[in-house]
């Protein structure tokens, strides 16, 4: 095993510390995640003798710890999990997406706007353990899982009960929703556990979550079906209905994955691998495929016309996503059209190389963890898990710790005629796509990133750089990143980059028509991604975003 960039860091829970690196490598087994005690669960499982899916588990369990502000309990999960062991299986994808309230509120019958915050906003379920069982139960009848299911949880209920140090990430978004987190009403129950004291802890401050220990033991010890219909559901809808959500019991009971093969798509040598609609991988598929009929060849990597043609694309793609994508079981969505050679060369073509098309599209926020995890069999598993915006909608699960998702914000509202719109047991689009790239039916790139609409504009940048110029891990994660559109903290339709493409660059974009703002260099704006790459002789390597907390650890 080799590390570099090597600092020690205090984990918060009863002193121990840990050793995070920017970049790791093995041929054991390899975890990458966006905080280093999550890292740590993963590899102490990988070491124990655990499979890629018993390493993500721990993961998972630990973020929604130690990342409140990002995932939890109460929010939905993503997994793409590939066997190894033969070039003959095609990747799995677990689609963990909770479904709208079966009895909505009359105004958002009526197609009343639906709230971003609230108790309003809470109005879908939570799949994210049920994302946990699906994989749990591969892992056991597929991979020969030998570790116990409370065995996995362990390491998150001691850090719950412990309490861990507040990082960067959560500091910086405490800060950033300081005066909105103080409206009870709105934040239903959310500062008797993130503002202890009725302050926010400041980074290396501990945060414990009583509440949430005991809901993950209680978990650890009944099963992860106890969170939809065991004594814990209950607790959970009557918490959620007392706050004002349209949630119930039966909500809850009626939760469940899809597990199915993954959507995939040629690019150069391998195949790209992602989730299904109502997801938006087939966007990033499109991106890819939009770009592998443009060409890359010419393009000096980060000269303007690099990010002039993966930016073009990205619009491309995206007027397409915003028109068909939505829950397939109410709506068709015509994904062999979307990825037809056709189709994408059609979009490819309307691309001009010396003018920008301009773009006053509604950019969608959110934010999310990105994880992965590889064993020394070849196995490897790529996961996002999320509760949309950070810390979700506001509203604290009654007395149980968990708080919950506004993932019923991405609806379009009732009335619509958009596929998307909302509707009883429908489940929201999702910006989630963790993806896989495969060469001979195995897994060789594993890689996501939280961010919205930025998602697949990160995943563009970083697949190019991967695929196209023979990047590393840490160093396709460590160059400059766009973001096209609105966000939270720039309502212009503008080209988002860090600062660090040079001002020849900025200066050359915006002679071809685009609006260019500037970001400070590795902006928490670009997202937090994550990689890791394995090698024919099987040597893993891997990173997490230097924009993170996060950290590649092997065994």
């Amino acid at each position: 095993m080799t590390a570099r960039d090597e600092v020690n860091g205090t984990s918060g829970t009863s002193g121990m510390s840990v050793l995070s690196s920017a970049y790791a490598s093995g041929r054991a087994g390899l975890v990458t995640s966006p905080h280093t005690l999550a890292s740590a669960a993963g590899r102490d499982v990988l070491q124990q003798g655990g499979n890629a899916i018993e390493a993500a588990i721990a993961i998972a369990a630990m973020l929604c710890v130690t990342m409140p502000h990002f995932t939890g309990l109460g929010g939905d999960g993503f997994w793409l999990l590939a066997d190894g062991a033969s070039a003959d299986n095609a990747p799995l994808a677990i689609s963990g997406i909770g479904q709208a309230a079966r009895e909505l509120p009359s105004e958002l019958h009526r197609g009343d706007a639906i709230p971003a915050r609230g108790p309003a906003s809470a109005l879908t379920t939570a799949a994210t353990v049920a994302a946990w069982e699906a994989a749990y139960r591969v892992s056991r009848e597929q991979w020969g899982g030998k570790l116990s299911w409370s065995s996995l949880l362990a390491p998150a209920i001691a850090a719950a009960e412990d309490g861990f140090a507040t990082g960067r990430s959560q500091d910086f978004w405490y800060t950033y929703r300081a005066d909105e987190m103080r409206d009870d009403a709105t934040w239903h129950g959310f500062a008797q556990t993130f503002l202890p004291g009725g302050r926010a802890p400041g980074v290396g401050e501990t945060l414990r979550q009583p509440a949430l220990a005991l809901t993950l033991r209680k978990l650890a010890d009944a099963g992860p079906r106890e969170f939809y219909e065991g004594e814990l559901a209950a607790r959970l809808a009557d918490g959620l209905r007392s706050a004002g959500s349209p949630l119930t019991r039966g909500d809850l009971a009626a939760t469940r994955v899809r597990v199915s093969p993954a959507l995939t798509m040629p690019y150069a040598h391998g195949v790209l691998a992602t989730l299904p609609p109502p997801t938006q991988g087939v966007t990033t598929l499109q991106i890819m495929g939009i770009l592998a009929r443009l060409g890359l060849k010419d393009c000096v990597h980060g000269s303007a016309a690099y990010y002039h043609r993966l930016v073009e694309a990205v619009k491309q793609a995206f007027i397409d996503r915003d028109r068909y994508l939505a829950d397939p079981e109410f709506a068709e969505v015509p994904l062999d059209m979307l990825l037809s050679d056709a189709r994408l060369r059609e979009a490819a073509s309307r691309i001009d190389g010396d003018t920008a098309l301009e773009w006053p599209h509604r950019f969608r926020e959110g934010d999310t963890v990105y994880f992965a995890a590889t064993d020394a069999a070849g196995r490897a598993v790529s996961v996002l898990q999320t509760i949309y915006f950070d810390w979700g909608s506001g509203v604290m699960a009654g007395d149980t710790g968990v708080l919950w998702h506004n993932r019923g914000a991405a609806f379009r509202p009732a009335h619509s005629a958009h596929p998307n719109a909302l509707a009883p047991g429908k489940r929201p689009f999702h910006t989630l796509n963790p993806g896989m790239y495969l060469k001979d039916g195995r897994a060789r790139l594993l890689y996501g990133t939280q961010g919205a609409d930025g998602q697949p504009q990160t995943l563009s940048a970083l697949l190019t750089r991967l695929i196209d110029y023979g990047m590393s891990p840490h160093e396709a994660l460590s160059h400059p990143r766009f973001l096209l559109g609105r966000t939270f903290s720039d309502s212009r339709d503008n080209l988002k980059l860090e600062s660090d493409v040079g001002d020849e660059v900025m200066t050359a974009l915006e002679a071809l028509g685009h609006a260019v703002a500037p970001l400070p260099r590795h902006s928490a704006l670009a997202g937090q991604a994550g990689v890791i790459a394995i090698a024919d002789d099987g040597l893993a390597t891997g990173a997490h975003d230097p924009r993170s907390d996060g950290a590649a650890m092997a065994v």
